[in-house]
């Protein structure tokens, strides 16, 4: 036995894959990390299991020129495995009759997912330069995680949705400075293994103990008590789900009739808070949302609402949002009304405190305010202006020509005819999987790239099996991680697999601009030139070694970003007129007249609570009295890796766990170990239960990413043997200014399943002729 060891990057951090005679044996931590993911050595079960796509492959209905009914339907149809020369002359073929007969805009290229580290291999990236130089295609916009913070940041405190990032406190000044944190959402620690673009080494553990260790005392509002580590000792605040918004509404009350809000930051560096103290005061409604109302809502107490008000105002405080409070009905009210809570607590634009988003949700949030930008493969303009919002896929698809509201603008859905997917899964991004079913019927071909037979590629018309990322060589620049990673190729890909890019370069030729897609570059002379234009663009005082040395070194560290970084809410405190925001006021838009003129009935133009459509006070209650949180897993990313070892080991009689509160399951005759149905008028799922007094009552924890596994594929309200929540989920937009997904807005009632249980056949392949 010859062991080679190769480094490698992935999103959940940075490992040392042994290879074999061209078989991985194992993927190791690297010793520089204090808290390695457990994801990276479960990548061995899945580097060759009988998921693997191995060849291109085209459904049968397809293929036969068949309609899309019964047998031969997306999903329910067997494939027919053909040669690569067959399959790009099928893939080119099509998107050359397609733009003829269509228009460019009738292609769509807003493939949406995480794809796999690496700043070259990046499909998402590879996919769009490709369309773009062929002519165009429909774009998507927004993310499904933070769709509705994305659009209503920039209204309120101005600049790049993300920008907020290099604006809030790291948690090394947390440390230093803050005393009392306040997560709405939480902190769950399970998140921060996870790093967008990959990871050198994982820190927020680590920094998140410094904090306590330092004196910062920290409230877990969430229905979730696990949603802050243990070693916290955070204070739980049990909230009934998705009424975040009207918890902050009672204590800024009590904040305001009790005048311990802080008035001058208010009136130098905000606008519109007395338009906002109008409708708190109730003088607009004849409600006043004090701590009493709240309470009635939230299912915390009055008092302890109160109490937290005077703590917030009386000590240096943080208000930190999660951002799972935002995907759900309204769900740009908790991420403003948050602001407006911190701007009125007196710690705004003082160190370590203020407010801030998204800790814990990647490692390196709260950890660095960013990076210097790194090469990437270059951008070309995209000639076709539509795009979608990212999360009216099934809208667009089902209703073409229909308009739509989104911040601002009126959007008519273009005609899909070809859909073209890289890197991600729908059929786990998106919610309610029965209606994206029969949405995906409507198009006449859907091209995917894909490494294993998940329900994307089954759902599919052409399938192209690529190469993992230790298949590749790439090199890995993570989100606000200060390091760039080696990733040479580990191993050579499986079977027939193919880059993405060598894919794209393949059918640019047919098409006629291969040496426009390629700039006549190998893939290694690619990954070499980004490499040194990012060295040669940082100048000699970042003293990156060469390429052959990093190649070797395999990590090497960026200098720091020392900004200045726009926006600074302690540079606003200071000096309002010389440090404005960009925003219309330059201030914190409290009431914001940009959004108000917009007239949406479900987005004002100040921070307001509106009772979600599905809540455990809806009249649906009485016949689904229980909240689902379809949260984020801790065993995998999204849906990657649901076949590696790590999640597999998760699994219960091969569902995916689902933890309820011991009183609800005790009333249903349930117990931990059990097999249950979830389910609602959308759809039911299996899943295995596990009970804990961590989830509150009335509350139920199915994680996303669950291989979809639907007994009869297509068949609208067929029941999912393997535990995707998104069968249960609503396919609603939160609201009309961001139309981001409303997924944990979502009743349903869990009974036990003492049917004989189904086999999962999430990673079954499809039947393959030759």
């Amino acid at each position: 036995m010859v062991e080679r060891r190769i480094s490698v990057a992935t999103h959940w951090g940075s490992y040392v894959a042994v290879v074999d005679s061209g078989r991985l044996v194992r993927v190791e931590p690297r010793g520089d990390d204090p808290a390695p993911s457990p994801i990276g050595p479960g990548m061995v079960t899945a580097a060759d299991d009988s998921a693997r796509v191995l060849r291109p492959a085209v459904r049968k209905g397809w293929l036969d020129g068949l309609p899309r009914v019964h047998d031969t339907a997306r999903g329910a149809d067997a494939f027919v495995e053909v040669s690569w020369d067959d399959a790009l002359t099928l893939v080119s073929d099509e998107l050359r009759r397609v733009r003829s007969q269509h228009s460019d805009s009738a292609v769509f290229g807003g493939s949406y997912g995480w794809a796999s580290a690496g700043g070259f291999h990046n499909a998402q990236g590879q996919l769009q330069r490709f369309l773009a130089l062929g002519g165009g295609y429909t774009d998507s916009c927004n993310t499904y995680s933070t769709a509705a913070l994305e659009v209503v940041l920039p209204h309120v405190i101005g600049g790049h949705p993300w920008s907020y990032q290099s604006r809030m406190p790291m948690w090394d000044e947390i440390a230093e400075s803050c005393e009392l944190v306040v997560a709405f959402g939480g902190l769950a620690l399970k998140n921060s293994q996870i790093n967008s673009g990959g990871l050198a080494r994982h820190r927020t553990r680590d920094l998140q103990r410094q904090c306590r260790e330092a004196g910062v005392r920290f409230v877990n509002v969430s229905p979730l008590r696990s949603d802050t580590a243990g070693f916290l000792d955070a204070e739980w605040l049990p909230v009934v789900p998705h009424t975040d918004t009207a918890a902050m509404l009672g204590i800024a009350h009590t904040m305001l009739v009790n005048e311990w809000h802080d008035e001058d930051f208010l009136r130098r560096c905000c606008v519109g808070f007395d338009r906002f103290a109008s409708y708190l005061l109730g003088e607009l409604d004849g409600v006043p949302k004090d701590a009493a109302w709240a309470a009635g809502i939230t299912g915390i107490g009055r008092d302890v609402l109160c109490d937290l008000a005077r703590r917030l105002t009386t000590r240096r405080s943080l208000i930190m949002v999660n951002y799972a409070v935002q995907r759900a009905d309204h769900g740009e009210q908790p991420i403003w009304m948050s602001v407006v809570l911190a701007a009125m607590t007196g710690s705004m634009g003082r160190p370590g405190g203020g407010w801030g988003a998204g800790y814990a949700t990647m490692d390196a949030t709260g950890v660095a305010r960013g990076r210097p930008s790194v090469a990437a493969v270059p951008k070309v303009p995209n000639p076709v202006p539509d795009f979608i919002p990212v999360a009216r896929i099934a809208d667009t698809l089902l209703h073409p020509g229909r308009t739509i509201d989104y911040d601002g603008r009126r959007l008519t859905l273009p005609e899909l005819r070809l859909i073209y997917w890289c890197g991600g899964n729908p059929f786990h991004h998106h919610q309610d999987l029965h209606r994206l079913t029969r949405a995906w019927q409507a198009p006449d071909t859907v091209v995917v790239h894909e490494a294993w037979w998940n329900a994307t590629a089954k759902f599919a018309d052409i399938v192209l099996p690529v190469a993992t990322s230790l298949e590749r060589d790439d090199f890995a620049a993570g989100f606000s991680d200060p390091h760039l990673v080696a990733m040479p190729k580990a191993r050579e890909p499986a079977g027939e697999s193919r880059t993405d890019h060598d894919i794209f370069r393949g059918l640019a030729a047919r098409l006629g601009y291969e040496q426009e897609f390629t700039e006549s570059r190998s893939e290694i002379e690619w990954v070499r030139h980004l490499y040194e234009q990012t060295r040669a663009e940082l100048g000699v005082e970042a003293s990156l070694p060469g390429f052959d040395d990093f190649w070797r070194s395999s990590t090497v560290e960026l200098p720091a970003s020392t900004g200045p970084f726009p926006g600074d809410f302690g540079a606003l405190r200071s000096d309002p007129r010389r440090f404005p925001l960009p925003t219309p006021s330059g201030r914190i838009e409290i009431f914001s007249e940009v959004i108000d003129s917009f007239g949406y009935d479900d987005c004002a133009g100040h921070p307001k609570w509106y009772a979600p459509v599905e809540w455990l006070r809806a009249d649906l209650a009485g016949r689904f009295p229980l909240h689902l949180l379809s949260n984020q897993p801790a065993s995998r990313l999204h849906s990657q890796y649901d076949n590696g070892g790590h999640s597999l080991s998760s699994k219960i009689l091969g569902r995916e766990p689902v933890t309820m509160n011991p009183g609800d399951a005790a009333s249903r005759g349930i117990e931990s170990g059990m097999v249950v149905r979830l389910y609602n008028d959308r759809g039911s799922c299996l899943a295995g239960a596990v009970l804990s007094e961590d989830v509150m009552p009335g509350v139920v924890q199915l994680s996303t990413g669950a291989w979809w596994d639907p007994v009869r594929p297509g068949l609208s309200g067929t029941m999912d043997r393997h535990g995707n929540p998104n069968v249960l989920t609503a396919d609603r937009p939160c609201s009309r200014l961001s139309q981001g997904p409303s997924a944990l807005s979502t009743l349903v009632d869990v009974e036990r399943y003492d049917d004989p249980l189904p086999d999962v056949l999430a990673f079954t392949p499809p039947p393959l002729e030759q």
